[in-house]
């Protein structure tokens, strides 16, 4: 959804916001709890909301509960006065603390009338009127928040979805869906946001009657199948569905993705966000159009939510847990034949077995399934069990699951393992509850190689070419990229980004096929709602601005590889904030290859850092382009046709003066610098430019016409030289004695034996002085660019992050626990 569309933009012509597709927000109890919880409410709706949206809410806080005891207070002839003045209480206190007194007033007299209606009931007959009575809940929390929206933000009105929403029976909760459609048309009012009452309906004879505890997550689906909505936001405690609950399972991790069948056998099976009806309205069980579910906290906006509909591949290797203890296993010689079926349709049990006369019920349900099967004078036996299940796609057909569940549990007693229908569940059925300690323990069998980390390649140059040539070995080969996925390709002008992966074999191809043009506020945005534990950012970019949009993937949460040396060269105030804000984010950002392509410089840098060493000297050859210069240069033939040779090779940058100014090095000493602990900034290297004054501000065709103009002084540079027995090369050297730092790039003459004299053209050579290294200097040499050990580097950080990745724990945000 565009900005333009939400609610912050009410000047947005109004009959093009009737244009758009319906979605559905739905906000529990929790979420509407206390008036700080409904001042969120708003912004979320201000945020998020098209004016032709419909809002579904729950009673605010533990309203139902109240109401709840109440009908049972009344039914046992005990006193109400000290829970109704509770409710009085609770509900007058939310009215005055968020309307104005105008506002106010009409509400409180509108609920003080309820309150003598709710009364009235208590005393006739309580049981009679269940429903009425648990409906006042809804009722007030939909009337206080259009009364709230009305107010702040834009003009609204409520529902009472008695008004529109049939059903068959309470039982089943069966929706007449062209009756209530085409109620539900008519109730609607243009140009108004609606509110509407979840958890209540009404049945063909008018009669109040619920869908059930929980039940407003169905009733926000249910509109949803009416309306054909595009999306379906159930805003709750928790910030999405998780792998097991995360209040009993710390290491829990979010399931960003699920297929609806997978989220259909959670809510089956006991997952404390979903309730088993709500996904029904969605699969066309009851007539539902194609809609999206969203698992979101209200507690926590930024946080990803989880999102349930058709994925490809990616999604169905998710992988939970879940739980139900309170159950019962019943058997009975008459559960056969029609018996048997009838029973199921109108039990729904967990399980059932014809040739044994068993089904699995839940407690609550004891007493409604003895007075059945007694109309048959049938005798039953009941036994106290639970269920513990591996839940994810055809799971049961995968066998190395299947084992790993099976040895989860093999000291445990476990009367029986059976599938689901489908095949999306492994059951294992216990004469005893399931605990804590079991829960986590097979969580941590069936879980633990789940995590999926996204990978997005920015920049598909020469090196990004071959980076991407080498990743389908790695993948297959590197069990910490077991789980990595290849999502996105980005140039310059054009992007490929598919949420549910790019087959790595033919990424190059698709991307020429398939990329679009993109901006980077779309890819910002997709970043933003990625569907992966971990978003990994590949840039082999050169680009300065690219690097810009570094602080804003730390503040997504993404990590970051970089050949790219613009940002970790940057100004020292634009670094300090790139590098909070990562700390901050906890996003990794690797950037070995922006110094010595594949060479492991930052590594060592480190690895002696984190063990204790103070780096007190670095220097070296640190440019591949004048490693091959210098080496080769012997005044034999002038300096530019040798520098020309160099760019027909492709050694050189297009333009060499970016080679022979200095500044590359001199980024590479800065971020070595850095990297060593040291506050440094690009000013406080001093940097000989090779290029003289008079050729800087030409063209680069215009410098290369004119590039005999270096001859002169290079020859001079090799002479002098070669009269000291010596050579001439480009040299890096930072150094740091007694609190003084010096750091510079330039020419310099070395004795030939020097160990910065003899490198194999190309290499680059480092020589780190420490506490440790003192007396005999640690030296790393080797290739310091060129497309093999560059993409190399590359996939060395890529398996290291990865590492790093594995055990990475996020904080779950349940409201009451953080």
């Amino acid at each position: 959804m565009t900005q333009t569309n939400t609610l912050e933009q009410l000047d947005f012509a109004q009959n093009n916001l009737e244009k758009h597709s319906v979605n559905i927000h739905k906000f529990g109890g929790s979420s509407l709890a206390t008036p700080e919880c409904l001042e969120r409410v708003v912004s979320i709706i201000c945020r998020h909301c098209q004016l032709n949206d419909i809002i579904v809410v729950s009673a605010n806080g533990k309203t139902t509960d109240l109401l709840l005891s109440l009908q049972q207070l009344a039914l046992s002839g005990e006193p109400l006065d000290t829970s109704l003045a509770l409710l009085s209480e609770q509900q007058t206190a939310l009215i005055y603390a968020l309307l104005n007194a105008e506002n106010a007033g009409r509400l409180a007299g509108e609920f003080e009338q309820d309150l003598n209606r709710l009364v009235a009931w208590l005393a006739e007959d309580p049981a009679v009127f269940e429903s009425d009575i648990l409906a006042l809940g809804e009722i007030w929390s939909a009337r206080l928040l259009s009364a709230l929206l009305n107010e702040r933000i834009c003009a609204s009105y409520y529902l009472d979805a008695r008004d529109f929403l049939v059903i068959d029976n309470p039982r089943d909760c069966r929706v007449d869906n062209p009756v209530s459609k085409a109620n539900l048309q008519n109730c609607r009012r243009g140009q108004k946001l609606a509110v509407i009452t979840g958890f209540i309906c009404k049945d063909h004879a008018g009669n109040s009657c619920t869908l059930g505890r929980n039940g407003s997550d169905y009733s926000a689906t249910i509109f949803a199948s009416l309306l054909s909505a595009k999306n379906v936001t159930l805003w709750t405690d928790v910030d999405g569905i998780y792998s097991a609950d995360p209040r009993v399972v710390p290491s829990a991790r979010k399931l960003h993705r699920l297929p609806n069948a997978v989220a259909r056998e959670l809510g089956r099976l006991g997952n404390p966000v979903l309730h088993k009806k709500t996904l029904q309205p969605l699969t066309g069980s009851i007539g539902g159009a194609a809609s999206h579910l969203h698992v979101a906290s209200s507690f926590d906006v930024q946080a990803a939510a989880t999102e349930i509909g058709e994925f490809g591949q990616i999604a169905r290797q998710e992988l939970s847990v879940t739980h139900l203890n309170d159950l019962l296993l019943v058997t009975c010689e008459a559960l056969q034949g029609d018996v048997l079926a009838d029973i199921v349709a109108e039990f729904s049990p967990v399980y059932s077995d014809q040739k044994s006369g068993q089904l699995v019920i839940l407690a609550s349900q004891q007493k409604a399934l003895t007075d059945a099967l007694a109309v048959l004078g049938a005798q039953l036996t009941v036994t106290p069990v639970s269920l513990i299940a591996a839940v994810g796609y055809q799971v049961a057909l995968r066998l190395d699951i299947y084992g790993r569940f099976k040895r989860a549990l093999k000291n445990d007693r476990v009367l029986r393992f059976f599938n689901s229908e489908e095949q999306h569940s492994i059951i294992a059925l216990l004469p005893q509850e399931t605990t804590p300690e079991l829960l986590n323990k097979v969580h941590h069998e069936i879980v633990k190689d789940a995590r999926h980390i996204g990978l997005v390649v920015a920049g598909l140059g020469n090196i990004g070419q071959r980076f991407l040539e080498l990743l389908p070995g790695q993948l297959s080969r590197i069990p910490a990229l077991e789980n990595v996925h290849l999502v996105g390709l980005v140039s310059s002008k054009k992007a490929l980004i598919q949420p549910d992966g790019l087959e790595v074999n033919s990424a190059l191809a698709d991307f020429s096929a398939q990329a679009t043009d993109y901006t980077n506020g779309e890819l910002l945005d997709w970043l933003k709602h990625h569907p992966y534990d971990e978003m990994i950012l590949v840039d082999i970019t050169p680009s300065e601005a690219f690097s810009r949009l570094y602080g804003e993937f730390f503040d997504l949460g993404i990590h970051v590889i970089g050949a790219n040396k613009w940002a970790a060269s940057a100004g020292t105030d634009i670094y300090h904030e790139l590098k909070n804000k990562a700390g901050k984010s906890g996003s990794l950002w690797l950037g070995n290859t922006t110094v010595g392509a594949g060479l492991p410089v930052n590594y060592a840098l480190d690895d002696l850092l984190g063990s204790g060493d103070q780096i007190t000297e670095i220097s070296g050859v640190f440019s591949g382009t004048l490693s091959w210069l210098f080496e080769h240069y012997d005044a034999q033939k002038p300096f530019s046709v040798l520098l020309k040779e160099a760019l027909a090779q492709g050694i050189t940058e297009p333009d060499p003066r970016e080679d022979l100014s200095g500044r590359d090095v001199q980024r590479k000493l800065l971020i070595l610098a850095r990297a060593a602990g040291f506050e440094l900034s690009l000013e406080d290297i001093n940097c000989q430019n090779l290029v003289p004054e008079s050729l800087q501000e030409l063209g680069t065709e215009a410098f290369l016409q004119q590039a005999a103009g270096l001859d002169a002084y290079f020859l001079q540079q090799y002479q002098q030289a070669n009269e000291k027995n010596a050579c001439i090369r480009y040299i890096a050297r930072f150094s740091s004695q007694q609190g003084k730092v010096k750091a510079g790039v330039s020419l310099e003459l070395l004795a030939v034996e020097h160990a910065f004299a003899n490198l194999t053209p190309c290499d680059n050579i480092f020589q780190i002085k420490s506490h440790w290294y003192q007396d005999n200097p640690l030296i790393i040499r080797g290739p310091g660019a060129g497309r093999d050990v560059t993409a190399g580097g590359l996939h060395s950080d890529l398996v290291t992050a990865c590492r790093q990745l594995v055990n990475k724990q996020h904080q779950v945000t349940l409201k009451g626990i953080n």
